[in-house]
């Protein structure tokens, strides 16, 4: 038996504007109104969504209701995404730097992920079982975290994201397809029991494995810069950050290369005009829904691919290795 190739949709379900200072102060959850919209878009097309939700978002009103609504209806996953600055006990230096999880200390990144992991369960009814890390701030020291609060999913990895130079991570050389991470490199396969599935990126036109991980480690200015111009570029399926014939232009390439997993990112606050650098207004948010809608048509029309949450996508792909 192998697995269906399945698109995920990986919503970070944030406050307003968490980009500014004054957005990060402020904690604005109004984004959360549009969230039953964009279930049904997803619904028409058989995505189900998973919403990886931070502390503010299952604590505050009104998301947390439409949360619990939205959880409740079977059509979507609840997770757990994790913001330094405002999961408790946060630090003042937290808020101020826009802390990366991976820069916290054991001990205080074990109990914000801890105390998430029940704040979501108390408020929210559902006990999380997917994790993403706020800026994509995971390493090794998580995993064991997550095992112990019998999470299976991780999808923090992205294969093309680099950001050593702001104390971030690189995950370059990772792989596009999902994997058991080890602890001493989440980059490569090991011995976790967690499955991450990565956020889906190369570059376009493709690279073999070890120049693709170069061009991850190449500073984006003025290198990367550089090379778009001359024709090399990163693709996600993400509708704020790749355009529309991109898009469908490499999930097409992916399903020929023999692709499991395509796997859709973006933030819950790019749904609301001014919510997010990328969503500046309205027709900029009608714009992103568009591309999404197409982006949706074609992987499920044209490709045949299935919508899956994290936590399915998982049990299907360990069914599918028992009875190979």
């Amino acid at each position: 038996m192998s697995v269906k190739p399945a698109v995920m949709i990986g919503v970070d379900t944030e406050a307003d504007d968490q980009w500014s200072d004054e957005g990060r102060r402020s904690l604005s959850v109004r984004n959360a109104e549009r969230l039953p919209g964009l279930q049904e878009l997803c619904d028409r097309f058989g995505a189900r969504p998973t919403y990886l939700v931070t502390w503010e978002m299952a604590t505050l009103e009104p998301s947390a209701s439409i949360l619990r609504d939205l959880g409740r209806t079977g059509r979507a996953e609840i997770g757990t995404h994790l913001h330094p600055w405002t999961s408790p006990p946060f630090r003042p230096e937290d808020l101020a730097a826009h802390t990366y999880p991976h820069n916290l200390p054991d001990e205080l990144l074990e109990r914000q992920i801890t105390e998430l992991t029940g704040v979501i369960e108390e408020r929210l009814g559902t006990r999380p079982t997917t994790y993403r890390a706020g800026r994509n701030g995971f390493d090794g020291r998580t995993l064991p975290i997550l095992e112990r609060l019998r999470y299976t999913v991780d999808t923090s990895v992205d294969p093309l994201f680099n950001e050593t130079r702001k104390r971030g991570m690189s995950f370059a050389g990772a792989p596009r397809e999902p994997y058991h991470p080890g602890y001493r490199d989440v980059r490569r396969s090991g011995a976790s029991p967690i499955l991450e599935i990565p956020i889906t990126s190369a570059t376009v036109p493709a690279l073999p494995k070890r120049l693709e991980s170069m061009y991850t480690s190449l500073k984006p200015i003025p290198w990367r810069g550089a090379l778009k111009r001359l024709g090399l570029r990163a693709a996600w399926l993400r509708p704020s950050y790749t355009p529309r014939a991109d898009m469908l232009a490499f999930a097409t390439r992916l399903q020929a290369e023999g692709a499991t997993s395509f796997n859709i990112i973006f933030h819950s606050s790019e749904l609301l005009p001014g919510g997010s650098p990328y969503t500046p207004d309205q027709p900029s948010v009608d714009r992103f829904l568009d591309d999404l809608r197409a982006l949706l048509d074609h992987l499920t029309g044209t490709l045949g691919v299935v919508g899956r949450t994290y936590a399915e996508f998982a049990r299907d792909w360990h069914a599918g290795r028992a009875t190979a």
